[in-house]
């Protein structure tokens, strides 16, 4: 049986560089969602708080926002802030986590957008902050579309290269060649997509560099991505193409529910499910 002091973890402090970056995470959501319903004619986010109650070793909660529309089949974005104690058996997955005797804290935003017109690229963005023993930033952002166009690509990639530009010279070509080796399926012998960058562990200092490259990539993405989706939505397709698409989401799905860290994480904390499962697609086969 659980003692009071492994179920209730105490609330970080407003000051914390946690709560910092939930309210960073929190406004980069809105503008998101402004974003993506600009594009919208009808469709609006429907949003859906959660919260873990008193006495459960996890505590704090989060929002989830999920939109279904003529341009975004589905696309949801969502941020959580939460604290508390990891399950013994998910302690080595987190860094610092043994150390910490399993008490964390975590907050983050997590996107993905599944497009209705097979031209326009699925994309993906995660920035996180996560704290045991130790703190540190992940993330990244990736492209998965059907029909690869090298100007998407090489706009996309233009983007992040200027966000990594801003954080320490080299940060790009490393963070992309992870991006590359993470966002791969070993089973398929291929990549999910075109790529992005991919980061973890990036120890916080006193100067905040660290949470300023976050900022960066959040920003690079919200100006970069829509950009995108308007050039490609209007695209005519047909049912071969739309065909495509769908088995493509099949390889999105696989990597999620068998390699994506994002995933084991939530489950490991028992969150929220349908938050951390919303990368899934609406439509997809194989």
């Amino acid at each position: 049986m659980s003692t009071p002091s492994e179920t209730r973890a105490p609330e970080p402090d407003a000051g914390t560089l946690a709560a910092t970056a939930s309210q960073y995470f929190r406004d980069l959501q809105a503008r998101f969602c402004a974003a993506f319903e600009a594009f919208e004619p009808q469709s609006r986010f429907e949003a859906r708080a959660w919260k873990k109650p008193d006495g459960h070793r996890l505590q704090g909660g989060g929002e989830a926002r999920l939109l279904r529309g003529s341009v975004f089949e589905k696309v949801g974005v969502n941020v959580s802030h939460v604290w508390g104690v990891l399950a013994p058996e998910a302690r080595a997955q987190v860094a610092g986590a043994a150390e910490s005797e399993g008490r964390f804290t975590a907050c983050g935003i997590s996107l993905v957008a599944h497009m209705r017109n097979p031209y326009v690229p699925a994309m993906h963005m995660n920035l996180r902050y996560l704290a045991t023993s130790r703190a540190w930033f992940g993330g990244g952002s990736d492209l998965t579309p059907t029909f690869p166009i090298d100007a998407d690509t090489a706009e996309f990639h233009a983007a992040l290269a200027a966000a990594c530009a801003t954080y320490r010279p080299g940060a790009y070509q490393e963070y992309k060649a992870w991006c590359d080796r993470y966002f791969y399926l070993p089973h398929r012998q291929e990549p999910r997509g075109v790529g992005g960058i991919f980061f973890d562990d990036l120890a916080t200092g006193t100067d905040g560099r660290e949470f300023a490259f976050v900022r960066a990539v959040g920003e690079a993405v919200l100006e970069v991505y829509p950009r995108i989706v308007a050039r490609r939505k209007d695209a005519p397709y047909d049912e071969a193409a739309r065909e495509r698409l769908l088995v493509k989401r099949g390889r999105y799905v696989e990597f999620n529910l068998v390699y994506d860290r994002g995933t084991r994480f939530g489950f490991s904390t028992d969150a929220d499910p349908d938050a951390y499962l919303m990368s899934l697609p609406p439509l997809v086969r194989w």
